[in-house]
C-alpha cells in the first residue's frame, strides 16, 4: 500500500477577523485574502460606507511645512 503525501497546505491570514485558514489549491479559497464570504462582505460594506478611503497623491497634504513660527 502507497502512503499519499497530505497537500501542501498554504495558510492565509484573514484581514477582518485575524483568522488563520488553510488552503490547498485556489480554487478553494474562494474568497482569499478574506477565511469567508462574511468576512469578505463586511470589508465590502466598510468601503461602501466609506469607512476605507484611497489618498490622492496627486495632492499630497502640506501640513508639514506649515509655518510654526507664525506671530
Amino acid at each position: 500500500m502507497m502512503d499519499r503525501k497530505p497537500p501542501h497546505l498554504h495558510t492565509g491570514l484573514c484581514p477582518t477577523c485575524d483568522k488563520t485558514f488553510h488552503y490547498a489549491h485556489a480554487d478553494e479559497a474562494l474568497n482569499r485574502p478574506f477565511c469567508s464570504r462574511r468576512c469578505r462582505e463586511i470589508d465590502l460594506g466598510k468601503w461602501l460606507n466609506e469607512e476605507y478611503r484611497v489618498g490622492d497623491p496627486a495632492h499630497p497634504t502640506n501640513d508639514h511645512l506649515a509655518d510654526t513660527d507664525a506671530d
